[in-house]
């Protein structure tokens, strides 16, 4: 008598349809989408428009503050003024597109990777080191340039 192992995920994901392995990035890069035609058409450079920062409101700038502007900058093609309004954003913006645009066309191919977890491990460390460094900076009178 042979035994068979229980199904993974991933040998599920490597039997479904296409359009069911696709709709997990689908629905993640239309939310992206909705999300960015939003803050196109809502200004968030003018106060209270998308409500109010709270780390701002308590007197200091968070890693994240600027992001709606520097989208909304983006959408408006103006690079620079995005990069004054979130220089770390810009930054990793295009690792962001690269890593969304892999997972889609993985599931559309059907190809499952398996993520090195060290790699893992050192890419969250070193994001949220840099995410400290780059918030006390931007909170010093010499890194002042850095705030939004």
């Amino acid at each position: 008598m042979t035994t068979t192992a229980p199904p993974t995920a991933s040998s599920a994901v490597s039997r479904a349809t296409r359009w069911q392995r696709m709709a997990a990035p689908a629905f993640t890069i239309g939310a992206l989408g909705v999300a960015t035609l939003a803050l196109h058409v809502r200004d968030p450079h003018e106060s209270g428009s998308w409500g109010y920062c709270p780390s701002a409101a308590l007197g200091f700038w968070c890693p994240g503050c600027g992001g709606l502007r520097a989208v909304n900058d983006l959408t408006r093609g103006d690079v620079g003024a995005a990069a004054s309004s979130n220089l770390l954003f810009i930054a990793i913006l295009p690792l962001l597109v690269f890593l969304l645009g892999r997972w889609a066309v993985d599931r559309w191919v059907g190809r499952e990777r398996e993520p090195d977890a060290r790699l893992v491990t050192v890419g969250t460390v070193t994001l949220c080191v840099v995410a400290v460094v780059f918030a006390v900076l931007r909170n010093l009178p010499a890194g002042s340039w850095l705030a939004p």
